[in-house]
């Protein structure tokens, strides 16, 4: 029964990702010939080890790798945030949200950009503060997680290009907008303090997200800076 399942899709065109196209060989080699190829550059932090190596690990596959041909790079950042506040002003619950960008170069004494893309993945662990080593556990296994799914989706990402070599598809930054922070002071009756806002559109310190925008901007405005009201 699965015999003729795969038979039927054959025959409409179907061909597994990581099989070899037409049932013959391709002039570089299949697709997991050519991950393996792939070398991935020094990730910082604990996340960026754990991902780097679940990239080592889902590129090389089941086989040796020789990672001569090109050089991935990748620049991936988690935020969390609190989400089911408590009238105590605990959480019960942290979202994560782990954003990621990769470079695929080759390997050459002026290393050429051969395509780019992002990764979005989102995921959660529950607060249990009563239960401090095992809030600990929850939180190294989130983020290991995390990075295995963005890993995952990485490879899929390498994949289909080596086997369409057409470019992924890119994450449009889409202005964001700001609120007035009421906390904080006005510098000046012409600068009025504003909080930016992340993704789901909702202001950082209201549910406690860590950092709505890494580079410490949304919009063009500071996380938690000033503009000019004339």
């Amino acid at each position: 029964m699965l015999l003729a399942m795969v038979t039927m899709l054959g025959g409409c065109g179907f061909q597994p990702l990581y099989g070899t196209p037409g049932g013959g060989d391709t002039a570089s080699g299949t697709i997991p010939d050519q991950l393996r190829q792939v070398y991935v550059a020094s990730i910082p932090e604990r996340y960026g080890q754990e991902l780097r190596l679940f990239l080592q690990q889902n590129l090389a596959g089941a086989g040796q790798e020789d990672p001569t041909g090109y050089t991935l790079r990748v620049s991936s950042y988690v935020m969390n945030e609190a989400i089911d506040i408590h009238s105590d002003n605990t959480t019960g619950r942290t979202r994560a949200s782990a954003h990621a960008h990769w470079m695929l170069y080759t390997v050459a004494p002026v290393p050429a950009l051969l395509t780019q893309g992002d990764a979005q993945v989102i995921d959660g662990e529950n607060e249990t503060f009563e239960q401090y080593f095992a809030q600990n556990l929850n939180q190294a296994t989130l983020a290991r997680r995390v990075a295995q799914a963005v890993a995952d989706r990485l490879t899929q990402q390498l994949a289909i290009w080596f086997r369409t070599r057409a470019a992924p598809a890119r994450h449009a930054a889409m202005p964001q907008a700001t609120y007035v922070d009421p906390n904080v002071m006005p510098n000046s009756s012409t600068e009025i303090p504003r909080q930016a806002v992340g993704e789901d559109g909702m202001p950082g310190m209201a549910i406690g997200r860590s950092s709505p925008d890494p580079s410490g901007t949304a919009g063009g405005v500071p996380a938690n800076g000033t503009v000019n009201s004339q």
